[in-house]
């Protein structure tokens, strides 16, 4: 359906769908950026891509090795990821493995710096994202919405607070499965037993 005209465009995601869906997840910080060709297209044109060279503070999720180059496209018009190079900005990063030490993130990846996460989502990263990806987190576009099973999550940012994608749920919760096989939101710092969320709840 894409023509080549179109720009890059992407579907709102949580953050948790955003973390379950990639291959790795890192923090790290983008040391230097450099073009650099990427064999070519169906056309014999050559693919370049930006490589960038980073250092990686922590892995969440992926290889037992550590990444050392993350690839893009070279511009945002074709889905390409920025990210300011120097070392001084750390960046929370998911996206896919393209095996020994290197990865690919587009536009439509999650890609925030570390300073702009919640508390919230930087304490899931550890454990309770990976707790809810068997977990189907659904967008509500407009109230009311109803899920479809028990093993969704409605996210309800969008409809909520006026296509906000980095919304309440987004910044303070993480749907999590349940003993019974059901997943329903969970809030924040305290154990997820305490403080669960009930789907009634505005």
């Amino acid at each position: 359906r894409a023509r080549p005209a179109d720009a890059c465009s992407c579907s709102p995601i949580h953050p948790q769908q955003a973390f379950c869906n990639a291959d790795v997840v890192i923090r790290a910080k983008a040391v230097s950026a450099k073009e650099v060709d990427s064999g070519n297209d169906i056309y014999g044109n050559p693919i370049k891509r930006i490589q960038y060279e980073i250092k990686q503070i922590k892995m969440f999720k992926g290889p037992d090795q550590d990444i050392e180059f993350i690839y893009t496209a070279p511009s945002t018009a074709v889905c390409g990821r920025l990210l300011d190079t120097g070392g001084k900005k750390e960046y929370l990063i998911a996206g896919k493995s393209e095996g020994n030490g290197k990865m690919h993130i587009t536009l439509c990846d999650l890609v925030s710096t570390w300073d702009s996460l919640t508390p919230t989502q930087k304490k899931s990263l550890n454990q309770r994202y990976q707790m809810g990806c068997e977990c189907k987190i659904s967008r509500c576009l407009s109230i009311p919405c109803f899920v479809s099973s028990s093993d969704e999550c409605l996210w309800t940012d969008w409809a909520m607070e006026k296509n906000n994608v980095d919304g309440r749920q987004a910044k303070h919760y993480a749907c999590i499965k349940r003993s019974d096989g059901s997943c329903a939101w969970y809030r924040g710092m305290a154990p997820p037993k305490q403080e669960f969320l009930d789907i009634e709840d505005p």
